[in-house]
C-alpha cells in the first residue's frame, strides 16, 4: 500500500524518486523517455507531489496520475489519440528498466570505456561541434530529472554525464522504433530532435560502428541487436516483450527487477481480462492428483463432518421472502408483510409436499445504500439487495426477531426447519461495521485512480460518516473498485474496496472484508455462530471466495497469479507471506467451532470453481452446491454429467451424497425458463429427488 508521508517526512519529488527511478544510469523521471514538451503538455510536475513516495514495486500514484493527465488533456482529445492506460506506462517503465540494466551492464561491465569511445567516434565522425549540439539539444528536448526540476543546469549535467546521455539516446531510439510502444509515442516523440540535430545519423552510424569495432556481449549479440530482441520477439505486445525478457534474460537481471517484470505482466492482465457477469458452464469435476486445482504440496485429507440423523433427509425449498409474502397476499386477498402473518395453511401445504427445510432468502436487515444506488440508477421501485446487509438482525419490516421466532416455532411444529443465508465475504457499504469498524475492510488511504471523483450524494444516514460511490457508476461511464468513506469526527478518508469475485464488475453496494486480519475472521465467525443459534440450516453465499487459494488469488495475488481484480497486483503477497497472516482455512475453523458450540447445525456452501469436493471432504461442510446438475442437464450434456457421477464415485462416494442438486438458484433464471414445462422438466425433477444428495 502506498502510504502518504507526513509533512515533516516529505523530501521533495526529486529525493522521493531517487530510490525508484534515479538510480545510477537512470535519466528520466518515469524510467521511460519523456520529452520536455510532454512535461509541460501533461503537467508532469503536478503529478510529483511531495507527500507521495514512489515505490518501484508498485503501480505508483505518479504513474496513474500521469496517465490521467494525458488522457484528460485537451491535447490528446484534440489529436484524437487513444487513451493510454496507466498499466501500459508501468509496462514501458519496467521494459526500460530492463533494457537500461542490460545496456548498462554491457557498456560499464562487459565493455568498459565503450561509451567514451562512442563519444570519441561521434566527434570524429560528426564533428565535435555537431556532437556537442546533439547532446545539448537532446538534453533540452529530453531533460534529465534534475534539469527538468530546475535543480541542475544542463551544461553542468552534460559536463559530467555525457556517457549517460549517449546511453539514453540509444534507449530513446529503441523505444520510438518499438511498435508496441506506439500508443505512448506522444510522450517521447523524437521528430523535433531529428529536425534540430543529427540524431538519426548519430544512432544509425553508432550501430554500424559498434557492430564493426566493438565486441559482442556475453549473449553473443551486439548491443543494438540485444536491445531489439524483445520487440522483435513480440512486436505488438508489451506483455509479450516483458515475458520474453523474463524467460530469456533472467540470468542478466537482478531478482528485484525480475519481480517487477512479473508484477508488470500481472497488472497488464488486470487490464486485459475479459469479465463476464456469469460463471459459465462448469467443467467436468475431477479429483485427486492431476485434476484441475490439485496442489501436491497442499494435501486434501478426508475430514468429513458427521451428519446428524435428520440431515440426510432434508428437502429444501428456497423462497425469496418478499416475493413469497407478495404471492401470499395476492392469493389470500389479505395483506401479508410480516413473517408472523404467514398463514398456517402455507406451512401445512409445504409440509404436505414433503418439504422439511425452508430457506428464506432476504431475512436480514439490508443496507439502505443498496436501495438508493439502484434507484439512482433509474429503478425507482428497486429494493436493496438481499446480499448487501446492514446487520445480522431480522429485517424490521418483516417484523423483526419476534416475528421470526413466531414463524420458526410454527414451522418447527410441522417438522420444517428454517434456513438462512450468511454472506461472509462482504457487508453493505453503509453497514454497521462500515460505520463502527472501518478497519475491518480492504482499503487504501487514497483512490487507486487519481481521476475518480466521489462527489455524489451521501449514501449513509449516520451523521458522523459519509459514504459515496464513484461518480462514473451513475452515468455508466466507469466502474470503480472502491468507494469513499469519510469520518466527520476525525476527518479521516478511506477508500474501501467493493466486494468482487473476479468474474464480473464489482458489487457496487458492498464493502469487502479483509480476512488477513484475525479480528475479522473472529468477528465473522461469531456472526456465524449467532446465526446458527437461530437457524439449524445455514447457506453460505459464494463460500469459495474465502478458500485460502482463492482469497489470495483475488485480493493478494502471488507474483504471476494476478489479473482477477484491478489494482490488486500491487498488493500481492507470495505464498509464505500470505500463509503467515492467513495460516489455516477459515472454513475448517468455522466448521469446527460450530460443531463444538452449536452442534446439530447443517452447513451448506455455495462453492464453485472445482472446489465442491474440497468443501465437503476436507473443509467439512455438510453440503455443497452441485451447479453441474442444473447447467449440464439444462444443456442436455447427459454423458458429461454421467462422467461427474462416475468420477465422484471412483474418488470418494461420500462426496456424492453431500451434493445439493437444484434446477434453479436465486440469481439464475427460473426452472421453467431453463427446462421448459414438459417432459424435460419432469425428467430432471425426477432425477433431483432420486439422486443421492440434498434436493433443493
Amino acid at each position: 500500500m502506498i502510504k502518504p508521508e507526513s509533512a515533516s517526512e516529505a523530501k521533495g519529488p526529486c529525493a522521493a524518486m531517487a530510490s525508484a527511478e534515479n538510480s545510477p544510469g537512470n535519466y528520466f523521471v518515469f524510467g521511460f523517455p519523456l520529452s520536455g514538451a510532454a512535461w509541460q503538455r501533461y503537467g508532469v510536475r503536478d503529478v510529483l507531489p511531495d507527500h507521495i513516495p514512489t515505490d518501484p514495486d508498485l503501480l505508483s500514484w505518479e504513474i496513474r496520475s500521469l496517465a490521467e493527465n494525458i488522457n484528460e488533456s485537451s491535447w490528446r482529445q484534440s489529436s484524437g489519440d487513444a487513451a493510454i492506460p496507466a498499466e501500459v506506462l508501468l509496462a514501458l517503465r519496467t521494459l526500460n528498466q530492463a533494457l537500461r540494466h542490460v545496456a548498462g551492464n554491457y557498456f560499464r561491465v562487459e565493455n568498459t570505456g565503450c561509451l567514451n569511445r562512442c563519444l570519441t567516434w561521434s566527434q570524429e565522425r560528426l564533428g565535435a561541434k555537431n556532437t556537442s549540439q546533439l547532446m545539448h539539444t537532446f538534453g533540452e528536448l529530453f531533460p534529465p530529472l534534475a534539469v527538468a526540476l530546475a535543480e541542475l543546469d544542463l551544461d553542468v549535467f552534460l559536463a559530467d554525464e555525457s556517457d549517460r546521455t549517449i546511453l539514453e539516446m540509444i534507449l530513446l531510439f529503441i523505444n520510438v522504433t518499438n511498435p508496441a510502444a506506439g500508443p505512448a509515442i506522444p510522450l517521447f516523440d523524437d521528430s523535433e530532435l531529428r529536425q534540430q540535430s543529427s540524431f538519426t545519423a548519430f544512432v544509425t552510424g553508432l550501430e554500424e560502428h559498434l557492430e564493426s569495432t566493438e565486441p559482442a556481449g556475453t549473449e553473443g549479440q551486439t548491443i543494438f541487436h540485444l536491445l531489439r530482441a524483445p520487440a522483435l520477439a513480440s512486436p505488438d505486445s508489451l506483455e509479450g516483450q516483458l515475458g520474453y525478457i523474463k524467460d530469456n534474460w533472467g540470468h542478466l537481471l537482478p531478482a528485484d527487477l525480475l519481480r517487477r517484470l512479473v508484477f508488470a505482466i500481472d497488472v497488464l492482465k488486470e487490464v486485459d481480462l475479459t469479465r463476464s457477469a456469469e460463471y459459465g458452464p462448469p467443467p467436468v469435476l475431477e479429483f485427486g492428483p492431476g485434476s484441475p486445482g490439485w496442489q501436491a504440496d497442499e494435501p486434501e485429507p478426508e475430514a468429513f463432518s458427521r451428519d446428524a440423523d435428520w440431515m440426510a433427509n432434508v428437502v429444501l425449498m428456497a423462497k425469496s421472502v418478499y416475493v413469497w409474502l407478495d404471492q401470499i397476499s395476492r392469493n389470500s386477498g389479505q395483506k401479508v408483510h410480516r413473517l408472523d402473518q404467514i398463514p398456517d395453511a402455507e406451512l401445512d401445504r409445504l409440509a404436505a409436499w414433503g418439504i422439511n427445510g425452508l430457506w428464506l432468502i432476504g431475512l436480514w436487515q439490508r443496507a439502505d445504500a443498496s436501495r438508493k444506488i439502484k434507484q439512482q440508477m433509474g429503478n425507482p421501485e428497486a429494493a436493496a439487495s438481499a446480499y448487501a446487509l446492514h446487520d445480522y438482525r431480522i429485517a424490521d419490516d418483516l417484523g423483526g426477531e419476534a416475528a421470526w421466532q413466531n414463524l420458526s416455532d410454527r414451522a418447527g411444529q410441522r417438522g420444517i426447519r428454517l434456513a438462512s443465508d450468511m454472506v461472509p465475504n462482504h457487508m453493505g457499504l453503509d453497514s454497521r461495521w462500515v460505520v463502527d469498524h472501518p478497519e475491518y475492510f480492504l482499503q487504501l488511504e487514497h483512490s487507486p485512480y487519481p481521476s475518480h471523483k466521489f462527489d455524489g450524494p451521501d449514501l449513509c444516514d449516520e451523521p458522523q460518516v459519509s459514504v459515496r460511490i464513484e461518480d462514473g457508476y451513475r452515468d455508466h461511464s466507469d466502474a470503480a473498485v472502491v468507494f469513499q468513506r469519510v469520518d466527520h469526527n476525525t476527518g479521516q478518508v478511506r477508500y474501501i474496496y467493493h466486494g468482487n469475485d473476479g468474474t464480473s464488475m464489482p458489487w457496487n453496494d458492498t464493502a469487502q472484508l479483509n480476512f488477513l486480519l484475525p479480528e475479522v475472521r473472529e468477528a465473522v465467525t461469531r456472526v456465524i455462530l449467532d446465526v446458527a443459534r437461530r437457524f439449524p440450516i445455514i447457506r453460505f453465499d459464494a463460500a469459495m471466495t474465502l478458500a485460502k487459494k482463492h482469497y489470495q488469488r483475488l485480493w493478494f495475488p502471488a507474483p504471476g497469479d494476478a489479473g482477477a481484480i484491478p489494482t490488486r497486483a500491487e498488493h500481492g503477497l507470495d505464498k509464505p507471506a500470505f500463509d503467515e497472516v492467513f495460516p489455516t482455512e477459515f472454513w475448517r475453523d468455522v466448521v469446527d467451532r460450530v460443531a463444538a458450540e452449536v452442534p446439530d447445525t447443517l452447513l451448506l456452501a455455495e462453492a464453485f470453481w472445482l472446489m465442491e469436493g474440497y468443501f465437503v471432504r476436507t473443509l467439512g461442510m455438510h453440503r455443497v452446491y452441485n451447479s453441474a446438475f442444473m447447467n449440464m442437464l439444462r444443456d442436455q450434456k447427459n454423458s458429461e454429467y454421467r462422467d461427474i457421477i462416475k468420477e465422484t464415485l471412483a474418488f470418494d462416494p461420500g462426496i456424492l451424497q453431500r451434493f445439493v442438486n437444484f434446477m434453479n438458484n436465486p440469481d439464475e433464471k427460473t426452472a421453467v425458463e431453463q427446462f421448459g414445462r414438459s417432459d424435460k422438466y419432469f425428467g430432471c425433477a425426477l432425477l433431483l429427488v432420486t439422486l443421492p444428495g440434498l434436493p433443493m
